[in-house]
């Protein structure tokens, strides 16, 4: 083989290795994230009310579409912390609870079996939680209420939070969803 032959083959090892590992683009973790849920959470709409487009766009956003290390070591999807009456598993990892001296320490996350737990819990947590009562005087195609009203309620520190949840349901068609047929009642025909 001669030299240029086995330069060649040596760029084109190179190009194969570097293009199999280009990083994979948001939208196309978003759009495997949407498909893997999107029926449990069409499902818990219609158990509880709480908008489909919501609860992707929580999922997506709280677990960076599934990958952050709650998502993949504990199966929580929405970020959700222990609280003092959880009896379940316990994850803890860094977040933003500080000691008495001010220092970040590590925060209980809840755990579950399945990522199906995390979504069934997440519907649980908002429905049986006092304060966030006021989110289900609004209509589960509303989006938008429920995004802003989340925040209002204390679900999450960030200010842009309700924002973030209409982006990613705007840009994705997440609200589409809020629309589709009960599964319960297809099944039953």
């Amino acid at each position: 083989m001669s030299k240029l032959a086995t330069h060649l083959l040596f760029l084109t090892a190179i190009y194969i290795l570097l293009a199999a590992h280009r990083p994979v683009s948001a939208d196309f973790k978003a759009y495997q994230y949407i498909d893997k849920y999107k029926d449990i959470a069409i499902a818990e709409m219609h158990r509880t009310g709480i908008p489909a487009s919501i609860k992707l766009a929580q999922g997506m956003h709280e677990s960076q579409f599934g990958q952050s290390n709650l998502a993949t070591l504990a199966n929580n999807h929405f970020g959700i912390k222990c609280k003092t009456y959880w009896t379940g598993q316990t994850y803890y990892h860094k977040d933003d609870d500080l000691d008495k001296r001010g220092k970040l320490i590590k925060s209980c996350f809840r755990s579950y079996n399945a990522d199906l737990d995390s979504y069934v819990d997440h519907s649980n947590f908002l429905v049986h939680t006092a304060h966030y009562g006021s989110l289900f005087i609004y209509d589960k195609t509303d989006y938008k209420a429920w995004a802003y009203g989340l925040k209002a309620s204390g679900y999450a520190t960030d200010r842009k939070y309700a924002p973030k949840l209409i982006k990613k349901i705007e840009k994705y068609g997440l609200n589409n969803y809020d629309f589709s047929p009960n599964p319960f009642e297809q099944n039953i025909r």
